[in-house]
């Protein structure tokens, strides 16, 4: 699969998904990294890829519907890094799982330390 991950995405989070065999496109390479959240999504649609953020805002289902879209991982983070490890567990687990890329069309993923919940 295809990812691409925002500005916010930890160095680790992307090794763990390269690591799994996945496409990552890091946003630095593409767009200018303080670019809006709509030009942030726009880019991920536009190279066909999962968006991958820590930022609360693409887990608004309200702006950001997920059926618009090939897929959003949100990871909740919630100012407590300490945590990234345990987040990163759950995310691999899931996606190891779950290799079809049509499973994350059309939705979102949060993600927190005890669950990953799924929005369609």
């Amino acid at each position: 699969m295809s990812f691409f991950t925002d500005h916010c995405v930890p160095n680790s989070v992307i090794r763990a998904l390269q690591n799994l065999g996945h496409e990552v496109f890091r946003l630095r390479d593409h767009i200018l990294v303080d670019s809006p959240d709509d030009i942030v999504i726009a880019k991920a649609q536009e190279l066909n890829c999962v968006l991958v953020s820590l930022d609360g805002d693409f887990a608004d289902i309200v702006t950001y519907p997920p059926a618009s879209y090939k897929g959003i991982i949100a990871i909740q983070v919630r100012n407590h890094p300490e945590v990234i490890p345990q987040l990163l567990d759950r995310l691999m687990t899931y996606l190891s799982s779950h290799t079809n890329k049509e499973h994350y069309t059309g939705k979102l993923l949060v993600v927190d330390v005890h669950r990953i919940r799924s929005r369609v």
